[in-house]
């Protein structure tokens, strides 16, 4: 029992081998923070009978922080010696505050601006920073920058042909060829300067000038083997009907004997005003991918793979070379052709959602 007028007894502290070897760790580590340095050496103090009074007197402390470490240390052991949690100042925004930020997002920006930005949304909100304006929208992954575009099919039967096109992708039918065909109109001759540029600070950049000269246009046709990879292509001047029934008999020799099943998108030269061709060549079945829907077309993504790797920056001074280049990528992507391990998943306004493999069931 405590008296007054008598000094209290301290508690006594026994440490087991894992606790000492500890402390004694953090009073020899060179790299421990010295805040933990000091409580360590007051219970090792304390561990060999110090008093409080003796303790504070050693490391030049009060008795109050002394029994408050001593005491600390009694009821949590060596978790006890870490700092205890603190509350900080209460928060200056909340949920209602994102709330806010969003709902304005939905709101058209202000006359004479055509889309929101951050310093736009702090003024707008008027007591929200604009540093918290771009932390909410950093947390929800927005980007007032970042802008896409989307085509929504309206045709009726999107459903039925999809499934149709997808279940040549998924299953070919036995001994027939499955060919993506379509063109890639007015790819331009352009002239350009580049090179690489040395900087004033040491630094190199490779870019092109932004003049240029045209030098004409020329068209590209595409047919696509789905099951290999294998690109075939066709230069023409125009994209009139001619030239695709031309290119077409060109892919339709080179598999004489077999079935062939083409995808094709809606473009009118693609459609025959009669049947002549269909009728001379039974053996071709022609698939037209739904209203909107050319992204159905494998061959769609070989011709963003030939814009970046190949076409992209470079500089032509005839509508030739334009040509000779190409071949040459074609040429050299053939040699490692394979097919395209191709899945779609397209999610459009309004939360209706195709997931093309279960069209085929």
């Amino acid at each position: 029992m405590y008296i007054r007028g008598m000094s209290r007894t301290a508690p006594k502290i026994q440490l087991s081998f894992e606790e000492r070897e500890v402390l004694e760790n953090w009073t020899r580590s060179g790299k421990t923070e010295q805040r933990f340095v000091f409580r360590a050496k007051i219970i090792l103090a304390a561990e060999r009978g110090d008093t409080n009074q003796e303790i504070a007197q050693s490391f030049h402390t009060t008795v109050s922080t002394v029994g408050k470490w001593r005491n600390r240390f009694i009821q949590l052991r060596i978790k006890g010696l870490a700092d205890a949690p603190r509350p900080g100042p209460p928060a200056t925004y909340n949920r209602q505050t994102e709330l806010r930020v969003l709902e304005m997002l939905d709101q058209p920006p202000p006359k004479g601006f055509g889309v929101w930005s951050g310093p736009l949304l702090a003024r707008a909100l008027g007591d929200i920073s604009v540093h918290q304006v771009w932390r909410i929208l950093r947390k929800y992954k927005i980007s007032l920058a970042r802008r896409r575009s989307y085509c929504v099919s309206t045709d009726p039967e999107f459903a039925a042909k999809a499934a149709a096109i997808v279940g040549l992708y998924l299953d070919p039918p036995e001994n027939a060829i499955v060919l993506c065909v379509d063109e890639k109109p007015s790819i331009q001759a352009l002239e350009r300067a580049q090179g690489w540029l040395k900087l004033p600070n040491g630094k190199a950049l490779t870019g092109f000038n932004h003049e240029y000269k045209r030098h004409g246009t020329t068209t590209l046709f595409a047919a696509l083997e789905t099951v290999t990879g294998l690109i075939k292509t066709g230069h023409y001047p125009r994209h009139r009907r001619r030239e695709f029934l031309d290119f077409m008999n060109e892919i339709v020799a080179d598999y004489p004997e077999q079935e062939i099943h083409v995808i094709l998108d809606n473009y009118k030269t693609h459609k025959p005003k009669h049947d002549r061709w269909i009728i001379k060549h039974p053996n071709v079945h022609l698939h037209y991918t739904p209203t909107h829907a050319s992204w159905l077309n494998q061959v769609e993504i070989w011709f963003g793979i030939l814009w970046k790797k190949s076409l992209r920056g470079a500089s032509f001074t005839t509508k030739y070379m334009v040509r000779k280049h190409i071949d040459n990528f074609t040429e050299a992507y053939n040699e490692t052709a394979s097919p395209f391990e191709w899945k779609a998943e397209k999610v459009y306004p309004g939360k209706l959602k195709h997931n093309y493999k279960d069209l085929c069931k």
